[in-house]
């Protein structure tokens, strides 16, 4: 990929503002020793953590926007319940011998509506010409998902060409697209489950001009299941219901309300539920009130499935802001930055970081590794040879250091990576490199942190517990900065550069994939186009950071991504040669993979596996086929769905492999 790519961090700010009672509702004895009210099974109550920014979904990369727009813009395509890419927007297509030209069959009928639920215009082929166009004019930051595949594209974005005719994407007629390829990608059509591949009316955004995709109801239409009704920042997001869409049958949750939160208190997300306020609940282990939990609910508490996100550490390599930091001179400036670009000393905090203890912190002791991951890209999110895609990082890493990597285990549910003896022996050898470099210790490492959000702060304090306990405070110092909300998300997420990036490790990191191939996690790193570069310090191109990026190995990394990149024709093969560049990358540690989204408890009326599932794309962000039901999910209820979910997942991959 040579452009942006979308950044996910689903942050879990996960506490709520109470909502008073709704009146009278029904009691229904659950699985625990309470009474948990009975509530609206076509409502879904819940909580969310940042105000959107952006709803141009051709443009923006946040999840705190895609979440909201995946349910107001329908595509070509969508995922159903078991991962399955299935009609939506397109009704059928056919791909050409050569594996280059894609043509869809555009469903007939379909309305887009206004925020009012007006209609407004029919959906036509020429919608989705609009929105590609649209895309590189407002300077998309996830043109990287198409640029390198669609024919001509790259060279229109970089002004080698001015004609956008002659970019692949075509209207034959009102109901026919067709998309002209570079090369051939077996995972194309996950691709159109993400918002740069999603139609514009070309008369609306002519009408809004600037004002297209503000955070606002009215500033973009509507084709998919719901509008947006409400949003009151920091407040509510509302959604309700489209009257014109296409396929109601499936759109059972009518209403959605979405309650601000700011993290500050976690139990009061069950307290919520218990009143019969919230749809679903997280509850956490470690908290003063999980104990009610259980006494209320014990037979009703589910683990979730881990899913396609990963959560990490990132090293800053080049810092340049320090408008939150402990450092009163430049030399502990200096010295800090020559550490961070020390490859042992890079390794050294991850061996010394109990993920464990970290994770537990949020899903107390029972579920300290249920949720964590060591590689960016899941270990079962393709196959090579047969086997995991995990099994052959594995065997890549043995033989890149056989003594550091020789015995991992990269598979998920356990911490990979913690070993006291292993980091002692590495910062040994790291602080003899560094002393001959003039370096003093110890080193300060700031960490920035949202002051409110209590459960983030807890899990900072655990990695700082762990590092300097392993190492050692005459070596190394965990600096927390504690910062505002707002201040936070400037200096680590929320930063528009490199340069803004305002720390030496951060925690304020996640992604999930755009698509179904390893390059969708690989690429945020290629350090001449990534767009998660900004999360480790430095900018995309040869020319920006060089010295950095050759001292953490990216350059290394960027080639072995364009080996794998240039293999179109063997799936297996491509995926062996992602796999070399992920023990790369790996072993460069410039950032720690840390967890996934899942692995967490929490308490919920939604029917397991009704909602989508998707590994890539927005496809899970949907509230499209959930059902909902009036009473908590029991503990042997989810167990029986999972069974017959799991089944079902094998049969639709044994036909598969048949075709």
């Amino acid at each position: 990929m040579k452009n942006s790519k979308k950044g996910l961090l689903a942050v879990a700010l996960i506490s709520v503002a109470l909502l008073g009672a709704c009146g009278n509702k029904k009691a229904a004895t659950t699985g625990g020793n309470s009474v948990i009210p009975e509530t609206s099974t076509t409502q879904y109550n819940y909580v969310y953590g940042t105000d959107p920014d952006n709803f141009d979904y051709t443009v923006s990369m946040r999840n705190t926007n895609s979440s909201h727009y995946a349910n107001f813009i329908d595509g070509l395509v969508e995922n159903d319940r078991y991962g399955q890419i299935k009609p939506d927007l397109a009704t059928s297509w056919k791909v050409s011998d050569d594996g280059l030209t894609y043509t869809y069959k555009i469903r007939k009928g379909v309305k887009w509506v206004d925020s009012e639920g007006n209609e407004y215009a029919t959906v036509k082929a020429e919608d989705w010409v609009t929105a590609l166009k649209h895309a590189v004019a407002a300077k998309s930051e996830t043109l990287y998902v198409v640029q390198g595949s669609i024919k001509g594209l790259d060279d229109y974005v970089n002004g080698k060409t001015t004609d956008f005719s002659t970019v692949g994407v075509k209207a034959v007629d009102d109901y026919t697209l067709e998309y002209t390829l570079n090369q051939p990608e077996t995972y194309w059509n996950s691709k159109l489950t993400y918002g740069i591949m999603f139609p514009v009316n070309a008369k609306f955004l002519k009408e809004k001009g600037s004002d297209f995709g503000k955070p606002k109801a009215d500033a973009i239409l509507y084709n998919g299941a719901y509008t947006l009704a409400n949003f009151t920042s920091k407040s509510v997001i509302e959604y309700a219901a489209n009257k014109s869409y296409w396929d109601k049958k499936n759109v059972h949750v009518k209403d959605v309300k979405l309650t601000y939160n700011d993290g500050s208190n976690p139990d009061g997300l069950y307290k919520s539920f218990k009143k019969g306020d919230f749809t679903a609940s997280r509850v956490y282990p470690n908290s003063a009130g999980y104990d009610q939990v259980v006494k209320d609910v014990k037979n009703d508490i589910n683990w979730s499935d881990q899913d396609a996100s990963v959560y990490n550490f990132t090293f800053n390599l080049d810092r340049k802001a320090y408008g939150a930091t402990s450092k009163k001179t430049d030399s502990l400036k200096s010295d800090t930055k020559k550490a961070i670009l020390n490859k042992s000393f890079r390794q050294a905090i991850q061996a010394a970081f109990d993920k464990g203890a970290y994770n537990a912190q949020v899903n107390g002791k029972e579920g300290e590794t249920k949720s964590l991951r060591n590689e960016m890209t899941p270990p079962a999110f393709v196959s090579v040879d047969g086997q995991d895609y995990g099994k052959q990082v594995e065997t890549d890493l043995a033989a890149l250091d056989s003594d550091a990597w020789g015995a991992v285990n990269l598979a998920d549910a356990q911490d990979a990576t913690y070993n006291v003896d292993r980091a002692k022996k590495l910062f040994a050898q790291a602080k003899k490199e560094l002393k001959a470099a003039g370096v003093a210790f110890p080193i300060h490492l700031d960490l920035p942190v949202d002051q409110k959000a209590q459960l983030s702060l807890n899990q900072s304090k655990s990695f700082k517990s762990s590092v300097e306990k392993s190492l050692g405070t005459s070596n190394v110092v965990i600096d927390i900065q504690m910062l505002s909300e707002d201040k936070y998300l400037a200096a680590t997420y929320q930063a528009t550069t490199g340069a803004a990036a305002d720390f030496d490790i951060s925690n304020a990191s996640g992604w999930s994939p755009d698509y179904d191939d390893p390059s969708s996690y690989l690429d945020i790193y290629d350090p001449n186009g990534g767009t998660m570069l900004t999360t480790l310090g430095i900018e995309p191109g040869a020319d920006k950071n060089a010295a950095a990026k050759k001292a953490a190995g990216l350059d290394t990394y960027a080639t072995l991504l364009a080996k794998a990149e240039a293999i179109t024709d063997d799936t297996n093969a491509r995926y062996k040669a992602f796999a070399a560049a992920e023990a790369q990358l790996l072993d460069s540690t410039v950032q720690i993979p840390v967890f996934s989204l899942g692995g967490s408890p929490s308490v919920s009326k939604v029917v397991p596996y009704t909602a989508p599932f998707a590994w890539s794309g927005l496809g899970s962000s949907k509230f499209k086929f959930m059902k909902i039901q009036a009473s908590p999910v029991t503990i042997t209820q989810k167990t029986k769905a999972k069974k017959a979910w799991e089944k079902k997942r094998a049969e639709i991959a044994k036909e598969a492999a048949k075709e």
